[in-house]
C-alpha cells in the first residue's frame, strides 16, 4: 500500500510540475559549448576559455579568442550572468559579422567591467552597461566583484535595450540620426558596416582579464517592422 501511495505521489508531482519555457533557447547550460566556437574559427578556443563550476572563464595569457554563437540571430531577447575579477574588462556583443577583423569592428557592445578598478569605469560611455563608447548606462548597480550580474539584451527590429540587475539602463535605434552621430564621433566612424549588419552572431568577449559567463539563453523575437540591413 506504501509503496502505491508513493507512486501516486510522484505521479501528481511530476504532472504539475513546471515545463521549460520552449521560446527559450539555452547557449550555455554550465556542460557543454557546443553552441559555441571561437571568432572565425571552426572549433571552441579550449586554451583560451574552460568550464569553471557552471561557468565559461577566460583563461589569462592563454588564447586570446572572442567566442561566438555558431547560430546568427537577428531579433531576440538575450539573457546571462556575468562577473569579472578586480580590474577586469570584457563585452557581450551582437549582429557580429565575420567579414571582418574584429568581433568589435561590426558588433555593438554591452560593456562588463568592474567600474571601480578599471579605468574605462571612470567614463559613463565606457561604464558596465553601456553601449560601449556611445551611450552611457542610467542608474546602473553592480553586484560586488566576484559576484555575478545579470544582464539582458534585447532587439527587436531596430530597437535595442540594455538591462542589468533588473533596471533598464539605456535603449536606442540602429540607424537613427541621433545614433548615426555618436557613431561618426566616436572610435568607430571609420568601420562602414558597425551596427549595421542587422543580423548576426553573439559574441562573448576575451579582452585579457579574468571574467565568468553563465546561465546564457536566448530567444527570438517577432520583429516590429520587417528587419532590414541598416544602408
Amino acid at each position: 500500500m506504501k509503496r502505491v501511495l508513493l507512486a501516486l505521489v510522484l505521479v501528481t508531482l511530476a504532472s504539475v510540475a513546471p515545463a521549460a519555457d520552449p521560446t527559450w533557447r539555452v547557449l550555455f547550460d554550465g556542460t557543454s559549448t557546443d553552441a559555441w566556437r571561437g571568432f572565425r574559427r571552426e572549433s571552441f578556443p579550449a586554451g583560451g576559455w574552460l568550464l569553471d563550476h557552471g561557468a565559461l572563464k577566460t583563461v589569462v595569457g592563454g588564447d586570446r579568442c572572442d567566442i561566438v554563437t555558431r547560430e546568427r540571430f537577428r531579433d531576440f531577447e538575450l539573457e546571462l550572468e556575468w562577473r569579472v575579477s578586480a580590474g577586469g574588462n570584457s563585452g557581450v556583443f551582437y549582429d557580429v559579422a565575420e567579414n571582418a577583423s574584429e568581433t568589435w569592428h561590426t558588433g555593438p557592445e554591452m560593456q562588463v567591467l568592474d567600474d571601480r578598478r578599471h579605468g574605462d569605469g571612470q567614463n559613463p560611455k565606457t561604464s558596465a552597461g553601456s553601449l560601449y563608447a556611445l551611450i552611457a548606462p542610467r542608474g546602473h548597480t553592480l553586484a560586488p566583484v566576484g559576484e555575478y550580474n545579470q544582464a539582458r539584451l534585447v532587439k527587436q527590429g531596430r530597437h535595442v535595450e540594455h538591462w542589468l540587475n533588473g533596471t533598464k539602463l539605456l535603449e536606442y535605434e540602429l540607424g537613427s540620426p541621433a545614433l548615426t552621430k555618436l557613431i561618426a564621433e566616436s572610435k568607430f566612424k571609420d568601420m562602414p558596416r558597425f551596427a549595421r549588419e542587422g543580423e548576426g552572431h553573439i559574441a562573448l568577449q576575451h579582452h585579457g582579464e579574468l571574467v565568468w559567463f553563465r546561465n546564457v539563453r536566448i530567444r527570438p523575437l517577432a520583429p516590429v517592422t520587417a528587419a532590414k540591413p541598416v544602408s
